[in-house]
């Protein structure tokens, strides 16, 4: 059996170190249009701000290598540019012009994601303006920073790479400024959680400009002048372009395979395109989302691995199926974690899927062993029988781990009562007897047992009029900073104190996190108020949320 694969990396590699594994006798070839056949561009980032001192160990292997430890035959700087299906055939092509035909039996396409390059001015083969997508634009960012010795730079885009690549260039010492044309970073967030991040960004020095996009590139005779659709003007000396990316669908398209609904190519549960005798893995491929059960396109490392996998075992006789993708990505923001795991709110409304949400703020660990921190979780789950949806966390220790545990999860088809009874491991070092992952579970059953009645941040925003705000904490904390309007009865006086809350108005009673309204909200419940909500996160939420909306506003 002859088996060609186009594109290494993440998914190609992959798929062919597996087929190798599986079967001894395959001849297996890789065509890599680049120089580098399998590099760690996750790691990318780091290199660049130093957390990652050897630019050598972001190679993970190397043609040599592969031809020694596994029989696998590596052409770099070598591109696949047409197939002929009917002959099960393909014509490569060398950077230097040389062409020629390659037959194959079976043929995996892994030729990942392209970056978005949408029509501005002076976008297009600056030297001034990079990307960070290869091992070779890299280099070409640490050649200009070496030899212009540039003090300023402008990052486009908030996602994952712009995240990244603005704590790093931060950490070389350069003045950074963020531009996103969304409302927030991380896309993949809600409002209140990309709050944190946000403003852990300018906390870090980071001037952060939202809503606004880039209208016109223009280079000046020290760097680049930067005019925004907003008609703001940002002058620095060079750019990193991370506004998203693209399927790399075009070699499939021409050759007849079907893409699909999302713009990526089309396969089945085995990672099979509409050709029978041609597979496709990675950020090039849509594929089931395990939650919606709609078709998506996720462009991540993980999965990609994964469908690479399940593709050499299916070209190899296994019955095997590629279960669907659920999103789950982190991200490093200086001294926090931001990550998500399935659908946030903007998804779940789109799909008309019922839900429910809280946020939680507990401790990393035992609060009382040193440097415990804060971990924000918000849990989506279904309104009707609890299974979780999704889930987002964010926090300086111990976010990680917690959202794989929500990840694992979702995957498993757990409930919210699951996640409160979930038996973690304990010590005050490593986390609390009731997990914060378990304080998702406990809250998010009350509010399906109707025990409480949650209020997000925005729904109070939006309804300010309606409701009668509450505020429980002590006069001390209220005195330092409250929501405007608040009238603050200190939990310990309530009881007493219950003829000063109006009984024909909706309650929303806040505290520091959502734990003592919580208590409150008990107790009003039970002493004759119908119409009692407390507010998802408390205080902490609110404040985020609104000290990003201050900070912003002209």
């Amino acid at each position: 059996m002859r088996i060609l694969i186009v594109g290494g990396v993440a998914g190609g590699a992959s798929a062919a170190t597996r087929l190798r594994r599986l079967n001894e006798h395959a001849e297996i070839v890789i065509f890599e249009r680049g120089p580098y056949i399998s590099f760690a561009n996750c790691g990318l980032p780091y290199h660049m701000g130093g957390e990652i001192k050897e630019r050598e160990s972001l190679l993970l292997t190397t043609p040599e290598e592969m031809k020694k430890r596994y029989n696998i035959h590596v052409r770099v700087n070598t591109e696949v540019v047409s197939i002929d299906r009917e002959k099960r055939m393909v014509k490569v092509r060398e950077s230097h012009g040389k062409e020629w035909t390659e037959k194959y039996d079976k043929l995996i396409l892994s030729p990942g994601a392209r970056p978005l390059l949408p029509a501005i001015p002076n976008l297009k083969d600056n030297p001034r303006i990079f990307f960070l997508r290869t091992l070779p634009e890299l280099d070409k960012i640490m050649e200009f920073i070496k030899k212009e010795k540039p003090k300023k730079v402008l990052v486009v885009g908030g996602g994952y790479i712009g995240l990244e690549a603005a704590e790093n260039l931060k950490k070389r010492g350069l003045e950074v400024t963020l531009v996103e044309m969304l409302p927030q970073v991380m896309f993949t967030l809600d409002p209140e959680m990309a709050a944190i991040v946000q403003n852990h960004l300018i906390l870090n020095g980071v001037e952060l400009i939202l809503n606004d996009g880039v209208k016109e590139f223009e280079n000046t005779q020290n760097g680049l002048k930067t005019t925004l659709t907003s008609g703001k003007v940002v002058e620095h000396h060079f750019a990193v372009f991370a506004a998203g990316v693209l399927p790399e669908v075009s070699l499939a398209k021409e050759a007849g395979l079907e893409i699909g609904s999302t713009g990526a190519i089309r396969v089945n549960e085995s990672m099979q395109t509409s050709d029978p005798h041609i597979y496709a893995v990675g950020d090039a491929v849509e594929v089931r989302g395990l939650i919606s059960g709609k078709k998506v396109w996720l462009p991540l490392a993980g999965p990609a691995v994964k469908q690479a996998r399940v593709a050499a075992d299916s070209i190899c006789g296994i019955k095997r199926a590629y279960q669907g993708s659920q999103g789950t990505a982190l991200v490093k923001v200086f001294d926090i974690c931001a990550g998500t795991t399935g659908l946030n709110e903007k998804q779940l409304e789109k799909e008309g899927m019922a839900y429910k949400s809280v946020i939680v703020h507990p401790s990393s660990h035992a609060s009382y062993y040193p440097e415990s921190k804060t971990v924000s979780i918000k849990l989506l789950f279904n309104s009707e029988n609890g299974k979780i949806l999704g889930a987002q966390v964010v926090g300086e220790k111990g976010a990680d781990k917690r959202l794989d545990v929500i990840a694992t999860a979702i995957r498993a088809g757990m409930t919210v009562w699951d996640l409160a009874n979930l038996e973690l491991g304990y010590a005050p070092p490593f986390g609390n007897a009731k997990d914060p992952v378990n304080i998702a579970g406990f809250v998010a059953s009350n509010v399906l047992e109707g025990t409480v009645n949650p209020i997000s941040v925005q729904e109070l925003d939006r309804n300010r009029e309606d409701y009668h705000l509450l505020d429980v904490r002590s006069a001390e904390d209220f005195e330092i900073g409250h929501i405007p309007g608040a009238l603050n009865i200190p939990l310990p006086q309530l009881r007493s104190r219950l003829k000063e809350i109006p009984k024909d108005k909706k309650i929303a009673v806040y505290c520091k996190v959502g734990m003592t309204s919580y208590l409150a909200t008990r107790i009003l419940m039970q002493n004759g108020f119908k119409k009692v909500y407390n507010l998802s996160g408390g205080w902490t939420t609110w404040s985020f949320l609104h000290k990003w909306k201050e900070a912003k506003t002209p």
